[in-house]
């Protein structure tokens, strides 16, 4: 692959921005409000494990700078067996991802296109969505990371409109009078606000994936990795912050499109048109920079033999047309599958425990740093300071998943456990 054909720094920085800032923080101050002025607190706590997770990933991609990220690290440090088990609970991660995020546009673009109440034509250009961002992507990893740039740039307006001119419309007492209104103890109220604020940090990861192709890796995947998930923490509590002190708090637990009513009162009208504008660019900025990590994932396990070798076909841009092409298939299909109203609920499911499977994937990165970064191979002396960081970043991850309730953790186990056979399936098919 030509230099002129990777990603640079910006690229991946969007890259990791884009992928951190999706949907979820447009209704996340209602959902936080809910809690009361205490989740700021847990927002800070969030972002102390976002940034020690964003380090691991840092330091983990300059000792190993291969194409893969969680899959690479974990490979490396346990072996075949755990490596593929990252690669396909992963894989799975980003395609439900990818059809939930396609379903939450199609939700913002009914502000503007009222028939897409319909469900098979809501259904039908979510999937056109699908592969018009699969054909950005195989056309080369540039056209994708211009896109990403040009979205979140686009998706920043909004949120940045309440972080900075917010605070002209900011009351103290909205803050200061409800800390805690949930009538449990302030502990509880923090743990369920830093559990909620932790969903919006996942894809720190992202810079880590597409290593090939990615300009000067070993400076540039932990630049933007730090970079992006920074820029990140900064418009998520600056926003998050001056919003709740714009609306009062019983107006702003029951608000569906808190950043839509934020906007009016700086814009007037215009302002919810802006905001249900910037949610649609959001999401598809989302779309697109997780449909370039769909095809670079498997292809990487695949490179090693621990997935199905039409995953590495790759055209003469290192694109990997066959990944990609069967990944937004599957997309396609489960898209398909909430035209049916009975399936949505199981759906929502399957998106918190897709959060959960990125959640194991950190874990797992945290602890194969703890293992490889004192190894002579890789002629770096221990540290220990990062040490002290991947072990917060193992116990933090832990304690998220831990936290996500016993019906997730159980069908999380149930998928860990589905990949056993496949693995044992895989190996016989190679060996043969």
């Amino acid at each position: 692959m030509k230099k002129s054909e990777k990603l640079g720094l910006w690229m991946l920085t969007a890259l990791v921005t884009g992928n951190i800032i999706g949907s979820g923080i447009l209704m996340l101050p209602a959902d936080l409000a809910r809690v009361g002025s205490i989740s700021l607190i847990a927002w800070i706590f969030t972002a102390c494990g976002a940034l020690a997770l964003s380090l691991v990933f840092a330091k983990m991609s300059s000792l190993l700078p291969k194409t893969g990220g969680p899959y690479a690290y974990s490979h490396a440090a346990f072996g075949d067996f755990i490596g593929f088990q990252t690669a396909y609970n992963y894989w799975i991660m980003v395609l439900i991802g990818n059809a939930a995020v396609a379903i939450a546009a199609i939700g913002y673009l009914r502000v503007f296109f009222p028939c897409l109440h319909s469900p098979l034509l809501g259904t039908a250009v979510a999937i056109g969505m699908v592969w018009i961002f699969t054909a950005i992507n195989l056309k080369s990893v540039q056209a994708a990371g211009i896109t990403q740039i040009i979205t979140t740039i686009l998706k920043f307006i909004p949120l940045l409109a309440v972080a900075i001119l917010g605070w002209w419309y900011f009351h103290p007492s909205y803050i200061t009078q409800n800390f805690n209104v949930t009538h449990t103890s302030n502990f509880s109220a923090f743990s369920y606000a830093a559990t909620l604020t932790l969903w919006t940090f996942i894809g720190l990861e992202s810079a880590t994936i597409p290593a090939d192709s990615t300009e000067n890796p070993k400076r540039n995947i932990p630049l933007a990795t730090i970079l992006g998930t920074a820029i990140a923490m900064f418009i998520y509590f600056a926003s998050t912050a001056a919003l709740m002190g714009m609306i009062p708090h019983e107006v702003l637990v029951n608000s569906t499109s808190p950043f839509a009513a934020a906007n009016a009162m700086i814009f007037g009208k215009w302002g919810e048109w802006i905001a249900a504008a910037g949610a649609i660019i959001s999401c598809l900025g989302v779309l697109n920079g997780w449909i370039l990590i769909q095809g670079q994932m498997p292809m990487a396990a695949a490179a090693d033999r621990l997935f199905p070798e039409i995953f590495n076909k790759r055209n003469k841009h290192n694109i990997p047309v066959s990944g990609q092409i069967i990944s937004s298939i599957i997309v396609s299909l489960m898209l398909l599958a909430t035209t049916n109203p009975s399936l949505i609920d199981q759906f929502q499911i399957l998106i918190l425990l897709a959060t959960v499977i990125a959640l194991l994937s950190y874990l797992y990165t945290a602890v194969a740093e703890i293992i490889l970064l004192p190894k002579e191979g890789f002629r770096q002396r221990k540290n220990i300071t990062q040490i002290i960081i991947a072990v917060f970043a193992a116990a933090y991850s832990f304690w998220a998943i831990f936290g996500s309730g016993r019906d997730i953790v159980f069908y999380l186990a149930i998928l860990v456990f589905s990949s056993v056979p496949l693995y044992a399936w895989l190996k016989n098919s190679h060996s043969s």
